[in-house]
C-alpha cells in the first residue's frame, strides 16, 4: 500500500457520502484488504526503519460501542493461525488481531488492552443496551508493555480450541464453537501500529478451505446462469447537470413515459442540512433535454442528505407538477415547462432550534397524502430534518403543523378504513386532523431512518403493524396502539425494503442494513420481527431496493451496479445476478418498469450518465409478477420501499 491516508480524497467529504452512493474505495485502492468501517478515515500507512507498517491514528470516541478494524481473508477459512506484531501507541482500548470475523459486529480479538493486560474477546452482533457492544470475554492474563516496542501476537485456532500467544508465551487458552471460520484481520480503538501480519494452516487445512470456496463459487455460477443477464438497454450522458441519487422519476411531458428530474444542490451552512436547490434538469430516458432552470455545475452533483422535490399530479388533472422547496419557498411548477405556477413562504424557524441560521425554512423532504379522503394524495407533508413538519392542501393553504422527533421520512396508510389515510412519522401515528393516535418519539433515544406500516404476514384478516429501523435504536415492531412487540439492537438500522425475499418463509420479508460505526450489515426479518438471516456481503449503506428481476414471485435486492462488489442478492444474501464490467457507472440507481413486461429495469447512474438495463431473455410464461410499490412522487433517500404482491396476465 502507499504511503498516507488509505481514504484521501474521499475521507475529505462528508463521512454519510456512502450511505446511499456506492464508491470503490476511498482513495486508495486497499485490495485484498478492506476497511468495513467504511466512514471512519482510520488508516493510514508509512515506513519505520525501512519496513512498512500499518497504523490506526484516531482515538475513537466511543470505544465501548464500535471498533476500528482492517480485514482480509475468505468466510470459509478455518483452524488457521494468525500472527502479526503489534506495537500499541496509546494506552487506551484494545489493540491487536482479529479471526474468525463475521461481520464488524461479530468477530473475536486477540490483544493488548490498558497498559497491563491481554485479553481474548469475542463481540456479539445483538446488543443489550443502548450504543454499549455486547462482549463474552474468554480470558485475561496480566502483561504489563509499553508504547516503544511491537509485540509478537498469535492466535492458534482448531475447532473450538484457542491459542493465544504473546512472544511465544502461551497466555490464554479457551474453546467457543461458533463462530467456527472467518475473516481476518487487526483492530485498534486508540493509536497503534502492525506489521507482519501472517495467516497460515496446514496443506490439508488449505485443501478443505479451497474445496469449499470452489463448492461456493460453483453454486454461485449455476444460480446465476438460471437468471436473466443483464443487458444495456439505453444511455446518455449528463454533461455539466448530473446528480448522485439526487433525481426523481415521473412522467413530466405527458407521453406516458417516465422522465428523470435530476437536482444540484447548493451546500449551505453545513453538509447535511441546509442544502439549497440551484439547477433542476430534466431529461427524458433517451437522454432529450426538457427543460433546465438554474446554473449546472458539475462540483454540485453529490449530497448526504434528502432532498424537498416531487414529480407529482398535485391537482389531479392527469398532468404531472413539480412540488419544491427553493429560495425558502414552497413552490410549484408546471412538469412539461418547468414554468412557476404558484408559491407560497415557508414558515418560520423555531426559536428554540439549537441550529437557527435562517429566519425561514428551507426544507428537508416533501411527502404526499390523502388526508382529506379524495381518493388521491393532494395534501403535501412538509418536514425539516428532525423536528417539525407542516400540511398543506393543494393550493400550497397551510392546513396544521406537528413536531416530534420525526425522523426522516413518513409512512402513509388508511389503517382504519374511513378512506383517509394516517401516516407515521418517527415513533408516532397521526390521525388526519394532526392528533398523535400514539407517540413513542420520548422513549427512544435516535430517530427512525426507515418506517413502514403494513399486514406483511400473507394473511389479509391481520392487522398492520409498524416497521421502525430506528438508527442506533435498531429493529422496532409496533402494534396500532404503540406497542412495542419487537426491539433488537442489531447496530445503526436504516435503508429498510420490505418484499418477497425469501419463498421458504411465510408473508413478506424486511431487510435492513446498517451504516453508522457498523455499515454493511444486512439483517433480514419475517412478518413478526424475527431475525432470520445476518451477513456483511458490502462494506458501505445501500438503498437495498427490491427487484423483480425474473417475474417469477420471489424478489431479489439490489446491493450497487459494481461488477465486483455489486449485483443482486436473493434472500440468503447470495450475489445472484452480477453486472458486465463494461465501463458502467455504478454511484447510484433505481429500480422500476420502464419496458412494460412487468419485469424491473435497473437504472445506473453518476453524475456524467446514465445506463439501463433489462433482462437479456423475455419473459417465459402466462402470469407474470407485478408488485405493488410505494409511489415515484414519495421518493426519499430515506424511504423504506415497500412491494407487496401483485400478478398479471402476461401477453408476449
Amino acid at each position: 500500500m502507499p504511503p498516507g491516508w488509505l481514504s484521501r480524497p474521499v475521507g475529505q467529504l462528508n463521512a454519510a457520502i456512502q450511505e446511499y452512493h456506492y464508491l470503490p474505495h476511498r482513495g486508495v485502492d486497499t485490495r485484498p484488504w478492506s476497511n468495513p468501517i467504511v466512514h471512519l478515515d482510520s488508516w493510514v500507512v508509512g515506513d519505520e526503519a525501512g519496513r512498512s507498517f500499518l497504523e490506526q491514528h484516531l482515538m475513537v470516541d466511543r470505544p465501548q460501542w464500535f471498533n476500528a478494524l482492517m480485514i482480509t481473508g475468505d468466510p470459509e477459512w478455518g483452524d488457521y493461525t494468525v500472527e502479526a506484531r503489534v506495537k500499541p501507541l496509546s494506552f487506551g482500548d484494545v489493540a491487536g488481531i482479529v479471526f474468525r470475523y463475521q461481520t464488524n459486529r461479530h468477530f473475536f480479538v486477540f490483544g493488548l488492552r490498558g497498559g497491563n493486560e491481554a485479553v481474548l474477546r469475542l463481540r456479539l452482533p445483538i446488543e443489550q443496551e443502548f450504543r454499549a457492544a455486547a462482549w463474552n470475554d474468554l480470558g485475561a492474563a496480566r502483561f504489563p508493555y509499553d508504547t516503544r516496542r511491537y509485540y509478537h501476537l498469535k492466535v492458534e485456532n482448531t475447532g473450538a480450541r484457542i491459542r493465544a500467544y504473546i512472544d511465544g508465551q502461551l497466555l490464554i487458552e479457551a474453546r467457543h464453537e461458533e463462530p467456527a471460520k472467518g475473516k481476518v484481520g487487526v483492530t485498534a480503538n486508540m493509536p497503534a501500529r502492525f506489521m507482519d501480519f501472517h495467516v497460515h494452516a496446514p496443506d490439508p487445512v488449505v485443501a478443505g478451505v479451497r474445496q469449499r470456496i470452489e463448492a461456493r463459487e460453483s453454486e454461485l455460477a449455476r444460480l446465476r446462469a438460471a437468471n436473466p443477464q443483464p443487458v444495456l438497454w439505453k444511455r446518455f450522458d449528463t454533461p455539466g447537470f448530473g446528480a448522485g441519487r439526487n433525481v426523481r422519476f415521473g412522467d413530466l411531458n405527458g407521453d406516458g413515459r417516465p422522465d428523470m428530474l435530476f437536482a444540484q444542490n447548493l451546500p449551505r451552512v453545513r453538509g447535511d442540512a441546509f442544502d439549497h436547490i440551484q439547477c433542476l434538469t430534466a431529461v427524458s430516458l433517451d437522454g432529450a433535454v426538457l427543460w433546465q432552470a438554474g446554473r449546472p455545475h458539475e462540483s454540485l452533483g453529490l449530497l448526504t442528505n434528502d432532498t424537498p422535490f416531487q414529480i407529482h399530479d398535485l391537482d389531479g388533472d392527469g398532468k404531472h407538477e413539480v412540488v419544491l422547496i427553493q429560495d425558502f419557498q414552497l413552490k410549484v411548477l408546471e412538469g412539461a415547462t418547468g414554468r412557476l405556477l404558484q408559491s407560497t413562504w415557508m414558515e418560520p424557524m423555531a426559536q428554540d432550534l439549537k441550529e437557527r441560521p435562517y429566519e425561514l425554512n428551507s426544507g428537508d423532504s416533501i411527502a404526499f397524502l390523502d388526508l382529506s379522503g379524495k381518493g388521491r394524495r393532494s395534501e403535501i407533508l412538509v418536514k425539516d430534518r428532525y423536528r417539525y413538519f407542516w400540511i398543506y392542501d393543494q393550493n400550497l393553504k397551510l392546513l396544521w403543523k406537528g413536531e416530534g422527533q420525526t425522523g426522516h421520512y413518513p409512512y402513509p396508510m388508511d389503517v382504519d378504513g374511513d378512506g383517509r389515510e394516517e401516516f407515521a412519522l418517527g415513533y408516532t401515528l397521526w390521525s388526519p386532523e394532526g392528533k398523535p393516535l400514539f407517540s413513542r418519539d420520548k422513549d427512544f433515544r435516535d430517530h427512525a431512518d426507515g418506517i413502514s406500516i403494513g399486514n406483511y404476514s400473507g394473511d389479509p384478516k391481520r392487522p398492520p403493524l409498524i416497521y421502525a429501523c430506528g438508527s442506533d435504536e435498531g429493529f422496532l415492531l409496533f402494534d396500532l396502539k404503540g406497542n412495542v412487540l419487537k426491539h433488537l439492537r442489531i447496530g445503526h438500522a436504516q435503508s429498510p425494503s420490505v418484499g418477497k425475499y425469501r419463498a421458504d418463509v411465510e408473508g413478506l420479508q424486511l431487510l435492513t442494513i446498517n451504516y453508522w460505526r457498523n455499515p454493511g450489515i444486512l439483517s433480514l426479518f419475517d412478518w413478526q420481527g424475527n431475525l432470520l438471516k445476518q451477513g456483511e456481503p458490502i462494506h458501505s449503506g445501500s438503498p437495498l431496493l427490491p427487484v423483480n428481476w425474473r417475474g417469477d414471485g420471489i424478489e431479489f435486492a439490489m446491493l450497487s451496479g459494481n461488477p465486483r462488489e455489486g449485483g443482486l442478492i436473493d434472500g440468503e444474501f447470495r450475489r445472484v445476478v452480477m453486472f458486465p464490467d463494461d465501463g458502467h457507472p455504478d454511484l447510484a440507481y433505481a429500480v422500476m418498469d420502464v419496458t412494460g413486461d412487468a419485469r424491473d429495469e435497473i437504472i445506473l447512474w453518476d453524475q456524467r450518465r446514465v445506463w439501463i438495463y433489462t433482462q437479456d431473455r423475455p419473459f417465459d410464461g402466462q402470469r407474470i409478477y407485478a408488485p405493488i410499490r410505494n409511489p415515484e412522487y414519495n421518493e426519499s433517500n430515506y424511504r423504506t420501499t415497500v412491494s407487496l404482491p401483485g400478478w398479471r396476465e402476461h401477453k408476449p
